[in-house]
C-alpha cells in the first residue's frame, strides 16, 4: 500500500467530476478536497525512525549490590509519529477550471498539486465545450432562466420545428462568420473554406463568446433542448441565447436547465459521480488522461507556427477588436442586432 507522500505525488493531475446542479462549484471543491486529504493522512506511515539512546540499568545479577550499567538501546522518535506531530498533509491544493454555476450542471475539471499549472495550459489550448440547453416557450424573465422574476408572458402555438431550425442556422451562421474573424484566416481564402468544413477552426486570439455549433435535438411545445458547441462562453450567455431564439420566434422564452455535456476533451463517461470522489477513482481518472493532454500539447505546438504566419498575412493580431456585430447578418426583427451587440468585444 502506498505511503502518504507517495499516493500526493500519485494524484497530481488533471481530472473531471460530474456537477449536480444546485451546488455551488465550490462547494464540489472542498468535499473533494476533504476526501483526498483524509484518504492520503490515512495511508499507513513509515516505521518511524530509530535513535540510539544510552540507558542506566541494574545489573539484574542476584545477591549482587544494585548497580548500573549503560547499555545503548534503539527507540524510535516520537517527533516524527503521526500521533504527535498530527496529519502529515493539512492542506491539499485543487484548482477548478472552466466554473458551473449553481444553476448549471455536467463536466467540472479539476487540477491537483502542481498540474494546477497544467490546468492553466490546458485552457489556452483551442479547445470548445458543448452543452445541452433545456428551453421553455411562453415566457420572460428578468435574468432568463425560470426561477427568475417573470416579466412577460407570450403565446408560441405559431412556432413550428422548421421555423426553430431556421433561427438555428441564422444564429450558427453569423457565429460562424465571427469564428473565422478570429482564427485568424482570410474570409475569401481557401483555407478558411478548408478549415470551415474539417471543422478546425477555433479563434487564435482573445474572442467574445463564439459558437461553433447549434442545433435542436427535441421539439416538444413548450419544451425544447439545444445542443450548442461554443468557444469562451458562459452559462449566463447561454441563457440569453436561449431568450433570444424566443424572440426571434415572435415569442419569449427562458432556460430551465445547463449542462456541459464536454470539456475538451473530458467528456459525461469520465466525469467521476460524486460517490467516485475518492482517492483511487481520481487516481485512475488523472492517469487515463495524462496521454490525451500529452497528444493535445503536441497538436497545439505543430499549430503554433502556422497560425502566427496566418496573422501576418491577414493583419489580426492576439489583441483584435473585432466585433462579432460585424459578421451577423442584418435581420428583420432588432432581437438578432441586440444578440449581435451583446456578444461584441
Amino acid at each position: 500500500m502506498s505511503s502518504p507522500a507517495r499516493l500526493y505525488r500519485k494524484l497530481e493531475g488533471l481530472f473531471a467530476v460530474y456537477k449536480p446542479s444546485g451546488i455551488h462549484w465550490k462547494l464540489v471543491r472542498d468535499t473533494i478536497e476533504t476526501n483526498l486529504l483524509k484518504e492520503i493522512n490515512a495511508a499507513p506511515s513509515p516505521a518511524p525512525k530509530l535513535e540510539v539512546n544510552f540507558q542506566a540499568l541494574p545489573s539484574g545479577e542476584p545477591g549482587t549490590a544494585k548497580e548500573l550499567i549503560m547499555t545503548a538501546t534503539r527507540l524510535p522518535v516520537l517527533s516524527t509519529s503521526p500521533q504527535v506531530r498530527g496529519p502529515q498533509y493539512r492542506t491539499l491544493k485543487v484548482g477548478v477550471g472552466h466554473r458551473l454555476d449553481a444553476f448549471s450542471s455536467g463536466v467540472l475539471v479539476l487540477g491537483v498539486g502542481q498540474a494546477n499549472r497544467a490546468l492553466a495550459e490546458f485552457y489556452s489550448l483551442p479547445v470548445t465545450r458543448d452543452y445541452t440547453l433545456e428551453g421553455e416557450f411562453g415566457m420572460a424573465t428578468h435574468d432568463f432562466s425560470d426561477s427568475g422574476r417573470i416579466i412577460e408572458r407570450t403565446t408560441f402555438d405559431h412556432i413550428t420545428p422548421e421555423k426553430l431550425e431556421q433561427v438555428l442556422a441564422i444564429i450558427q451562421g453569423g457565429h460562424q462568420k465571427a469564428l473565422i474573424t478570429y482564427s485568424g484566416v482570410d474570409l475569401q481564402s481557401q483555407e478558411a473554406y478548408e478549415l470551415a468544413a474539417q471543422g478546425m477552426l477555433q479563434p487564435h486570439s482573445k474572442s467574445p463568446p463564439i459558437l461553433t455549433g447549434l442545433r435542436c435535438i427535441r421539439f416538444q411545445p413548450p419544451h425544447f433542448t439545444l445542443e450548442a458547441q461554443c468557444v469562451n462562453e458562459t452559462q449566463h450567455y447561454l441563457c440569453k441565447l436561449v431568450h433570444e431564439v424566443g424572440l426571434e420566434l415572435r415569442s419569449s422564452a427562458v432556460c430551465t436547465g445547463v449542462r456541459r455535456t464536454r470539456d475538451g476533451p473530458f467528456g459525461l463517461q469520465e466525469a467521476l459521480t460524486r460517490q467516485h470522489w475518492t482517492a483511487p477513482d481520481i487516481q485512475q481518472a488523472i492517469k487515463v488522461h495524462r496521454s490525451i493532454l500529452k497528444a493535445l500539447r503536441k497538436a497545439t505546438r505543430a499549430e503554433k507556427a502556422p497560425s502566427k504566419q496566418r496573422y501576418q498575412q491577414t493583419g489580426t493580431e492576439d489583441d483584435s477588436t473585432a466585433s462579432i456585430s460585424d459578421t451577423v447578418p442584418k435581420q428583420p426583427h432588432s432581437a438578432t442586432e441586440e444578440a449581435a451587440a451583446n456578444v461584441s468585444p
